[in-house]
């Protein structure tokens, strides 16, 4: 267990960024899934650039890997640019 002021405090503000990082992850993920989902390219164009900001934002954060994030929207991009042959 901690001695001091300040590592107690760190302590609880890990667990509040660790609970609303794994929140953002969860949320981006299901985002992805719902639109790996769709079949109509129009709909899917705008959920691509909500997913893609969301991936960018988690990358800037260090929640993820900025290569991860990457290769996510260039997937997805890839499969919406598919979506209409």
């Amino acid at each position: 267990m901690a001695n001091h002021k300040s590592a107690l405090k760190r302590i609880r503000s890990n667990e509040a960024k660790r609970v609303l990082n794994r929140y953002q992850a969860k949320s981006t993920r299901t985002a992805i899934k719902k639109l790996r989902a769709t079949t109509v390219q129009s709909e899917a164009q705008e959920q691509l650039k909500k997913v893609s900001s969301m991936l960018d934002r988690l990358a800037k954060k260090n929640i993820i890997h900025k290569n991860k994030a990457a290769n996510n929207k260039s997937s997805l991009a890839k499969f919406v640019s598919s979506l209409a042959a």
